[in-house]
């Protein structure tokens, strides 16, 4: 495991989550387990594709090919148990990239789209740029486990709503949603005549017991109104090289993706991100199912550590790196939950609040880090609240 143990110092490489410490949480000291990338270095099979095609000295335009299809094809294939035909995919520099687009192609100003709060903040952005109209359908949290409350689901699929976006595994609540789940949404789709964007960019990232279902593989009539978001870059840790793929069965809904992308000139992805996405798919899993036994490992960690503990409770996620922790019972105001963390407690961590009202209380932990890393942001939390 030494290769998730002994990783490098990020600082002073523009990183995000280490460099802007101080200028987001005020001070140096401040652990950073808040952005969801990881400090973990990549498989070597991709650094050593990276090297030899950087070595090669020539970065001129890249085109995908029927190759890269195929790898990625026999990837989805392998993982999620999911035939697509390479002819079904498209490229972009990113999934928000590709939801941004998509509502603008397929969407016009004040449709309805809806979301599951709390979640991943860039959903909120994308109905608001673009003048659509937001939706919500609150996820409902049962004996510390996320559900979907189906009555209010298809209430507001009846006000109108021309787009469903679906996070699965969900950010931040690390749910993986059972095929039932699944199924009763898509029906629910089906009969309203609502288009799904699912986000599926933590497909990869499942924990035991679990398995991921993308919600198009139920039957192609589901797979016909879909389009299904996926990347390499949260699996492997390649979020900086900026490549993702869509996977739209229905022709007429992929050319106007295409229509918009070339609008916007978006009609290529970057060198190294082809590099890396090809050698992660072909030669990334026995790293990855390192990475998932060292997240296994974190995860209970956290877990265990809180599990007595009156003031916070962990919600075990299905899925992801990332653990959703409901601070409620420490009976302070967001703001002051936020300065608690970063203040005293001295880690950075999301806001529960940015994922929508229905986060407030809760704070988002990201665990893809060394174990060292991790207990010690357990031991600050706790030294805080005990003191």
């Amino acid at each position: 495991m030494t290769l998730f143990e002994n990783v490098p110092d990020r600082k002073g490489t523009r990183s995000v989550k280490w460099d802007l410490v101080h200028s987001l949480y005020g001070s140096e000291d401040v652990l950073p387990m808040w952005v969801a990338d990881m400090d973990f270095p990549t498989p070597n099979a991709v650094t050593e594709a990276l090297v030899s095609r950087a070595e090669h000295g020539v970065f001129g335009y890249t085109y995908t090919d029927t190759a890269l299809h195929k790898t990625i094809s026999n990837w989805v294939q392998d993982r999620h148990n999911w035939q697509i035909k390479p002819s079904w995919l498209i490229y972009s520099p990113g999934v928000v990239t590709t939801l941004h687009i998509a509502v603008q192609a397929l969407t016009n100003v004040d449709d309805g789209i809806l979301i599951q709060t709390p979640v991943y903040p860039p959903f909120y952005d994308l109905v608001s740029s673009h003048d659509r109209k937001l939706v919500t359908n609150p996820l409902k949290l049962v004996n510390n486990r996320y559900e979907i409350d189906f009555e209010d689901f298809e209430a507001k699929l009846k006000q109108g709503v021309k787009v469903f976006i679906l996070c699965n595994p969900h950010n931040p609540v690390g749910r993986v949603w059972s095929k039932p789940e699944l199924a009763k949404m898509a029906a629910l789709c089906k009969k309203h005549d609502v288009t799904i964007f699912s986000d599926e960019i933590h497909a990869d990232l499942i924990f035991d017991g679990n398995f991921h279902i993308p919600i198009a593989s139920l039957s192609d009539e589901i797979n016909e109104q879909t389009i299904t978001c996926m990347s390499p870059t949260k699996t492997f840790n390649l979020a900086g090289l900026q490549a993702s793929y869509a996977v739209i069965a229905d022709k007429n809904i992929r050319e106007k993706i295409n229509d918009f992308l070339k609008k916007q000139g978006l009609t290529m992805l970057n060198t190294m991100g082809i590099t890396a996405l090809d050698a992660a798919y072909q030669h990334g899993k026995p790293w990855l199912e390192k990475l998932l036994s060292v997240l296994e490992t974190n995860k209970q960690l956290v877990i265990d550590a809180f599990k007595d503990r009156q003031e916070i409770s962990i919600v075990p996620p299905e899925g992801t790196y990332l653990l959703w922790m409901d601070c409620r019972k420490l009976g302070l105001t967001h703001d002051d939950l936020k300065n608690f963390m970063q203040e005293k407690a001295k880690v950075g961590l999301n806001d529960g609040k940015s994922f929508g009202e229905e986060g407030e209380g809760f704070m988002r932990m990201n665990i893809a880090c060394p174990t060292v890393t991790v207990k010690e942001g357990i031991k600050r939390i706790l030294t805080a609240i005990n003191s």
